[in-house]
């Protein structure tokens, strides 16, 4: 396969961007990497041509036709490469519930660590920590349902599920070091996810694809000042 045939449109430290990135590595697909610029420089044009609706990243682009959305565009992946390993579950009832948790880790996991990140102050973020207590929780019960056992969400290799999630642990660092004072993701609280996350690391199609944490931990630093600016101007 050409390299030119897919092309991916993303930043290095974006937890959607590395969804696209382990699909990929998954199907043992090769592609052209477009790395936007980070915090306050404009869009690419190429990026505001292939999401002109959201303006965001990721997008696939295959053959010259973008696809948008993270989760959307892992679907994409499967389906047309289907000679690879799966991604999503063949049980029809087992991916849907792998839908059903995708959607509530991007509803319900990221906006209270974003929150936590823009606000000020230890009171502030002190029920946003809560969410994201509540939400481990609930993922700790789901890896039991999905998993069957067995090491990964998607059963004995990574899957859908495992890909939702484990796209966030970088980020998850900066939360626990920076801002939380200790591990939000504990043996004590979370014991099949700890154990999870050290395999989801490790697995070769992830491995190198999480940024370091010092890094993300000055690019957030960045990113708080533009989005408390922006919150400011509302």
């Amino acid at each position: 396969m050409a390299k030119s045939e897919v092309k991916l449109v993303g930043k290095w430290s974006s937890p959607y961007v590395m969804r696209v990135k382990i699909a990929l590595n998954i199907k043992s697909l090769k592609y052209e990497n477009f790395e936007e610029t980070m915090t306050l420089v404009p869009k690419s044009d190429l990026l505001l041509q292939s999401n002109p609706v959201y303006g965001k990243v990721p997008v696939l682009i295959h053959h010259d036709k973008p696809i948008c959305e993270s989760l959307v565009i892992v679907e994409y992946i499967d389906e047309t490469w289907s000679t690879g390993p799966s991604i999503l579950p063949s049980d029809s009832y087992d991916r849907a519930i792998a839908r059903f948790w995708a959607a509530y880790i991007d509803d319900k996991w990221f906006p209270p660590m974003l929150n936590i990140i823009t606000v000020e102050g230890e009171e502030e973020r002190k029920p946003y920590f809560e969410m994201l207590e509540e939400v481990l929780e609930r993922i700790e019960g789901a890896f039991g349902e999905c998993s069957k056992g067995k090491p990964f969400f998607g059963g004995d290799r990574i899957g859908f599920l495992d890909i939702a999630f484990g796209s966030f642990l970088g980020w998850l660092s900066v939360i626990e070091q920076e801002y939380y004072g200790s591990k939000l993701l504990v043996e004590a609280k979370a014991p099949s996810l700890v154990k999870w996350a050290e395999r989801f690391a490790a697995d070769p199609a992830v491995k190198g694809l999480i940024p370091e944490t010092d890094k993300l931990i000055e690019l957030g630093k960045l990113l708080q000042i533009k989005w408390r600016a922006a919150i400011g101007k509302k």
